[in-house]
């Protein structure tokens, strides 16, 4: 999916600062702006603010300075339904999400408590599973399969709601290598906007053309995910590290 930089932002962040109610400050006035169609690595060390930044952008937490908005909807109280529609969270861990009998039951509860229902309801939840991969396992008690269908599960529990912007918390973790090449070619496959919260870095060269390095609840690095990669002072400044031997400049370069 092309990325349409004349068009506002489907996600704009600006000047978020937040402090837990023990004083921790958490995040120091932030600003992001993501185009429709854009993918976007978001990357930190461990206590960087990323997934305090995460559950800010469907009104999980509310600001306690500056704003979200969402296609120009600005998250709080009041648009926190119609904005969690937009934003769908895929969790770091598929059993958080994954709790209905069936696979299909689960990919259908997000839109039936939305009211959809009858035919629509039956496409959507049809549709979101081929989109994974998983329509022949539409029966299956999400129990009874791998760690890895059950990610891809997570992410059809998503799509059915139909969202603007797809948020995946570590999606490669935990997966086994064969594992992890199918959900890169099914999210590269998306007609979605993708940030992705990630530790794996060549899993980010191959999925974003753009990454935005998040440290001290601070953004400290916006740009082409190659470059951001290649920058050894950036890197070890925020304490982050490429496997070892893994040169960025080696991997072809990934469009959006």
């Amino acid at each position: 999916m092309t990325a349409h930089p004349a068009e506002p932002p489907v996600l704009d962040v600006r000047s978020l600062a937040y402090a837990y109610p023990d004083g921790h400050q958490a995040l120091y006035g932030v600003d992001l702006a993501v185009r429709r169609g854009e993918r976007v690595a978001l990357l930190g060390p461990n206590g960087a603010g990323k997934t305090t930044l995460v559950l800010h952008l469907n009104g999980i937490l509310e600001a306690g300075h500056g704003s979200v908005q969402v296609s120009g909807m600005t998250v709080g109280k009041d648009t926190v339904a119609e904005v969690r529609r937009r934003v769908g969270l895929v969790f770091q861990d598929p059993d958080d999400q994954l709790f209905m009998p069936s696979v299909a039951d689960d990919v259908a509860f997000g839109p039936a408590n939305m009211g959809v229902k009858g035919p629509e309801l039956a496409a959507r939840v049809e549709h979101a599973l081929e989109q994974v991969g998983m329509a022949e396992f539409a029966n299956r008690p999400p129990h009874h399969l791998s760690y890895g269908q059950r990610r891809r599960v997570a992410v059809a529990t998503v799509l059915a709601m139909q969202p603007e912007i797809l948020v995946l918390d570590e999606p490669s973790s935990n997966l086994d290598p064969a594992s992890r090449r199918e959900l890169a070619d099914i999210l590269l496959a998306l007609e979605i906007t993708v940030l992705m919260v990630t530790h794996d870095l060549p899993y980010a060269l191959e999925l974003c053309p753009r990454s935005v390095v998040l440290s001290d609840g601070a953004i400290v690095a916006d740009g082409d995910t190659r470059t951001v990669l290649s920058d050894e002072q950036l890197m070890t400044a925020h304490r982050l590290e490429l496997p070892y031997g893994f040169d960025p400049s080696f991997v072809p370069r990934v469009t959006s």
